[in-house]
Formats: structure tokens, C-alpha cells, sequence
């Protein structure tokens, strides 16, 4: 199975965006139901009881948002909890550069790309250990995939996080590492590598092109 890349050289750690001075993390995506995003939050409440200084952003927007707004004011977390919307692709860097972790509860994903993006930003993810994102996520490398549903395991590891900062380094760090090897050039040279007859490839313009020797078509991105 060859994944889909993200763009290393785009989303990169900076060192002049640090992470926040309390414990925060962030979801990134659509709010639909089935992304899980209410067991983010009832992890935060429970995480909360021992240290009130965590906090989630939530950047996305949905048709869960009312529902998963309601079930903030019902957690009290309203004061902990902020709706960003829609964000842009800057903003989203910010979010993930800043964070101490990226948080992803879904019960299934193809793939998990916003695990991969926080990656190459530097930041480990918390994850459900559900289809597709066990695949984005090395479990005790580049961050910890939890029983999808329990909150209690979710607020364990933000807890864990949260009292370690030198573990959220060290995870980041090889987390980075991680989404190097899911760049578009490595995926590429993953594909030419696996397909017969051999590749040739150029580069026109910074856009990689690359034909089938025996067939004189190539393809372009």
C-alpha cells in the first residue's frame, strides 16, 4: 500500500511559532458526527479535573457543530473550548506548529491526513486506534492511538502530555521524521520504484514529470 504524501517542505516545524505556555490541543476537520469529535471533549472534561489548564481548539466546521457546541456548555467547558470554523491553510500550520498535540477520534479513516500534517508541523497526534489511522499515527513514536470511544484512555494520554513536555519534543521530533518518508518526492520514488516497465524522470519547472520508457506517455504534478 502506497499513501497519500504531504508536502514537507510546506508544512515544516518553526521554531518562531512555540508551543503554548498551558496544554493545548487541536482537531482539525470536518464536524460531522461520525468524526468522534464529542469524545475529544469529554476526554478534555475528565482530563480537566486534574489539570483545569488543558485546552482544545477545534477547527472545522459541520453539522455536529450545534450538538458538539451544546455538549460543551453541558461539560462546562465553555471557558476550555474554542469553535474555530473555518481556517486557512496558514492558520491551520499555526494551529498544528503550536499544539501539543492533534487529537483525532475517529472510528474510521482512510487514511488520516491531518495526523500526517501535524507530523511534518512537529506535533504528535492522539489518535483513535480505528482503520487508517493506526496507519498515520506509530504508536509511542510519533504519538499514542487510544481504544476509539474512551474517553478515559483519550484524557490518560492528554494527561500524560500534558505533564511531560519533553516527551511531546521527543515524540515531535520523530514524528517529523515520520511524515519525511510520506513526502510526495519519497511516495513518488516509492511508485517508479514498484512499476514495471522502468520510469524516467525530469523536472520541468519544479513540477516532477515522469514517463513509462516503454509506452512514451508520462504523467505530471
Amino acid at each position: 500500500v502506497i499513501y497519500p504524501g504531504v508536502d514537507a517542505g510546506v508544512f515544516t516545524p518553526d521554531p518562531a511559532v512555540p508551543r503554548t505556555p498551558h496544554p493545548s490541543f487541536v482537531y482539525v476537520g470536518r464536524l460531522r458526527r461520525y468524526k468522534g469529535v464529542e469524545y475529544a471533549l469529554r476526554a478534555l472534561a475528565v482530563a480537566r479535573r486534574k489539570r483545569p489548564d488543558i485546552r482544545l481548539e477545534i477547527a472545522g466546521r459541520g453539522e455536529d457543530q450545534p450538538r458538539l457546541e451544546v455538549l460543551t456548555r453541558e461539560l462546562g467547558l465553555e471557558d476550555a473550548v474554542r469553535f474555530l470554523g473555518f481556517v486557512s491553510e496558514a492558520e491551520k500550520m499555526r494551529l498544528f506548529r503550536s499544539s501539543w498535540a492533534n487529537v483525532f477520534p475517529s472510528p474510521k479513516e482512510g487514511w488520516g491526513i491531518t495526523n500526517v500534517e501535524a507530523a511534518a508541523c512537529g506535533t504528535p497526534s492522539l489518535a483513535s486506534d480505528s482503520p487508517g489511522l493506526r496507519d498515520s499515527v506509530r504508536h509511542g513514536e510519533t504519538g499514542f492511538l487510544v481504544p476509539h470511544a474512551d474517553a478515559n484512555a483519550l484524557a490518560g494520554r492528554m494527561l500524560e502530555l500534558a505533564g511531560d513536555p519533553l516527551l511531546v519534543g521527543k515524540l515531535g521530533r520523530q514524528a517529523r521524521t515520520f511524515a519525511e518518508g510520506l513526502s510526495w518526492e519519497r511516495r513518488w520514488d516509492r511508485v517508479l520504484d514498484d512499476s514495471r516497465p522502468p520510469f524516467t524522470r525530469w523536472f520541468v519547472g519544479g513540477r516532477l514529470n515522469t514517463c513509462y520508457n516503454a509506452v512514451d506517455r508520462h504523467i505530471e504534478r
